[in-house]
């Protein structure tokens, strides 16, 4: 039997060809494409592409705009703002990220706020622009309704990822890249297709009840993770993503799913000068020697490892480049399709002889 896996370089050019169908300009395309590919990669297949089909509705129907070419707005020495002009989430943090090392070169920080963007996928693949340059860097964003003010049983709040990312010498950066619900939607959905129950505590019913029934789940709210402190972070991620930017927050943000409505997500980039504070090198070898602390602990029973905050995925990064990634096969049908509509070849997805 053959394998299915593809490369990851033909699933880069086939995303690109896909955006580029769509009327993105082609590094525009690219950025995108890689985006997506790079998440699977790190093994986060929730955000990876199955997720071109939602892009690709959007832009379809104009909510998205992919020639918009997002504005500086206002130009403060260490701060920013960029308006996104709706343009694809990813072009947009991209651009505010490389304007935050920037400022941050220029003045040791740089805070630069976006407002009117759209979804841009996982936070980690910007903030790793500021620490592979020698920066700390920081994202936030601001997303769809999906959990509820703690003690309330109406969504209100997005689960609002946000990313820190630090050069850590011979190391793979050291990166967190997190949400603030219990789980990822997604999962709930896999539950209910496979008829399982979910884990008591991911999930309430529509009367903000605990339930380990997945429609249920569906019908009502993702809890926060860690109770009350998930609520509370996520509510704080709203405040620098869409309160300070002057962009959608809480029930004014759209998902990437949702083809008919702008985002108005909004973002919050940092970079932090780590020279300005002590030499890089300095700062590196000080980082590898965390690492080497953490990782001399006694093992957990049943611990196979301790890993730090990004190294699993840059694991799973060089084991799938070298291996090939291995898409889930709804998903690899939903590709034939955009092919398909856009007028491409699905023989370019076909797994390598």
């Amino acid at each position: 039997m053959t394998d299915p896996r593809i490369s990851a370089d033909a699933l880069v050019s086939f995303a690109t060809a896909i955006y580029t169908a769509s009327g993105l300009n082609p590094d525009h395309a690219h950025l995108c494409a890689d985006s997506l590919v790079q998440a699977d990669l790190w093994g986060h297949q929730s955000h990876g592409v199955m997720r071109l089909s939602w892009y690709a509705a959007r832009l379809a129907s104009g909510v998205c705009d992919p020639r918009a070419i997002p504005e500086l707005v206002v130009d403060a020495g260490g701060l920013a703002v960029i308006d996104g002009r709706e343009a694809m989430g990813q072009v947009v943090a991209a651009r505010a990220m490389d304007e935050a090392i920037a400022r941050a070169r220029a003045h040791g920080i740089g805070a630069v706020a976006v407002r009117h963007s759209n979804h841009f996928g996982t936070a980690m693949y910007f903030t790793l622009r500021a620490a592979r340059a020698g920066f700390i860097g920081f994202l936030s964003t601001n997303a769809s309704p999906a959990m509820a003010p703690w003690g309330g049983r109406v969504k209100a709040l997005g689960n609002n990822p946000w990313s820190w990312a630090a050069p850590a010498g011979r190391h793979a950066p050291l990166v967190l890249d997190i949400a603030n619900t219990a789980v990822a939607r997604g999962k709930v959905y896999l539950a209910r297709q496979r008829g399982a129950a979910i884990p008591l505590g991911w999930a309430m019913d529509a009367e903000g009840r605990p339930t380990t029934d997945p429609q249920a789940a569906i019908d009502g709210l993702i809890a926060p993770m860690a109770g009350h402190k998930g609520y509370a972070i996520s509510a704080v991620m709203d405040v620098l993503s869409g309160v300070l930017t002057g962009s959608g927050f809480g029930a004014g943000v759209a998902g990437p799913y949702q083809a008919e409505r702008r985002s108005g997500a909004g973002h919050l980039a940092l970079a932090i000068d780590i020279a300005r504070l002590q030499p890089l090198a300095e700062f590196e070898s000080r980082m590898e020697r965390f690492i080497a602390e953490m990782k001399a602990v006694p093992l957990a029973a049943g611990a196979e490892a301790v890993f730090y905050p990004g190294e699993i995925e840059a694991r799973a990064d060089a084991e799938n480049r070298r291996d090939g990634l291995l898409l889930p096969e709804d998903t690899r049908a939903d590709l034939h399709r955009l092919a398909q509509a856009h007028g491409l070849d699905p023989a370019s997805l076909a797994p390598a002889p």
